[in-house]
């Protein structure tokens, strides 16, 4: 069994904290709603322990596997896609995990897209809340940071 599929069984029994130490030390996680991307494994730590509490169920319901090119003409890396369905503040989310290993076999990049818009916004909106909550970041408008 790889790091994805150890991944996957941890995330589907809700076990977020094994999900997490598939993640190498410097895992990038690129973010639907924010342009620069949480690096590494403290801040996509934190932002795993959010999303455990913000999706309601959440479920993988396909995977896709292939290579994929680092930065150009790279190496190439073998990829993994899971696409996966859960709901957020009463929304339907419709996404897909990216995931890309390293040269220990590792998770190193992580990237989500989800659709359509109105779960992008809620899922967006729910994630602040629980950084927020959690002390990650500072609220919107607070001035601090």
């Amino acid at each position: 069994m790889d790091a994805v599929q150890r991944f996957r069984q941890a995330v589907e029994s809700g076990d977020f904290a094994a999900a997490v130490r598939e993640f190498a030390p410097d895992i990038t996680f690129h973010s639907p709603v924010k342009f620069t991307p949480f690096r590494g494994i403290g801040q996509v730590s934190a932002l795993f322990r959010v999303l455990g509490r913000t999706f309601e169920n959440f479920r993988y319901v396909g995977e896709y596997s292939g290579s994929d090119v680092l930065g150009h003409d790279g190496p190439r890396a073998e990829s993994h896609i899971l696409h996966f369905r859960t709901t957020v503040d009463g929304k339907q989310v419709d996404g897909i995990d990216l995931i890309q290993l390293d040269e220990a076999g590792r998770i190193g990049t992580f990237t989500v897209m989800i659709r359509p818009l109105s779960a992008v916004q809620a899922v967006g909106e729910a994630v602040m809340r629980g950084l927020v909550a959690d002390g990650v970041v500072p609220a919107p408008g607070s001035g601090a940071g």
